[in-house]
């Protein structure tokens, strides 16, 4: 079976005006894990990301750290839902929960969007929202099936994506509840890894949320999760 390293882009620009850019501790993340597959003698045949700015950026600094230019496809399945309006939506809803966007406020707005997806989840929000849950599971699952019907001839290939976007991937993967993707959502770090199998049939997840190349005492406050 092929292997796929499934990767979220590094440190994002949270608090400011555009959050759709890597912040410096972004890019020296994905230079790191590039670097760290380096070191290993690691090869891949190609790179599928996204197309959001910060999926990119991700994608050129693990090839910098490669020392490789790797041949790469963009697929717009891989994008993140656009968690700002699932929040608004959420919050005129629920005002009483709302909380600057901004890095000292952090954690109340990820209460506020764990809320929010739970609500998009069961057809509970109103508003013009950009797309459904269900909507956003079937593109999702449209990209995996992509990536097996393409890919599946290669020994290895990186996956640059969001963090609601790899939830619902693992719940894809693991054939399970709506809830893991919410949940799953708020705990993958930044420039971690899901390592896995798959062929045209099936995928096969061996680990979750890893950032071996952080794992050490002078990079543990670059561990990051928003």
């Amino acid at each position: 079976m092929a292997q796929f390293y499934l990767v979220r882009h590094g440190q994002a620009s949270f608090g400011s005006d555009n959050y759709d850019q890597l912040s410096p501790l972004g890019h020296q993340q994905a230079r790191w894990l590039g670097e760290y597959f380096a070191d290993r003698d690691m090869q891949f045949d190609g790179l599928i990301t996204g197309d959001l700015v910060r999926h990119q950026e991700t994608g050129a600094g693990i090839c910098d750290g490669l020392g490789v230019q790797l041949p790469a496809e963009i697929h717009t399945g891989l994008n993140e839902f656009d968690f700002h309006s699932i929040v608004h939506a959420w919050l005129a809803q629920n005002p009483e929960d709302k909380a600057p966007e901004d890095s000292a406020h952090a954690s109340a707005f990820y209460k506020a969007l764990k809320a929010a997806m739970r609500a998009w989840r069961n057809d509970e929000l109103g508003g013009d929202l950009p797309e459904s849950w269900a909507d956003f599971s079937d593109r999702v699952a449209a990209a995996r099936d992509h990536i097996q019907q393409h890919y599946s001839d290669k020994d290895k290939v990186v996956i640059v994506s969001s963090g609601g976007a790899m939830g619902m991937f693992m719940k894809h993967a693991l054939n399970t509840a709506d809830d893991t993707v919410v949940e799953l959502n708020l705990q993958i770090r930044n420039t971690s890894v899901i390592h896995g199998f798959f062929n045209r049939k099936a995928v096969r997840v061996a680990s979750f949320n890893n950032v071996p190349h952080l794992d050490r005492a002078d990079r543990f406050d670059a561990i990051t999760y928003f």
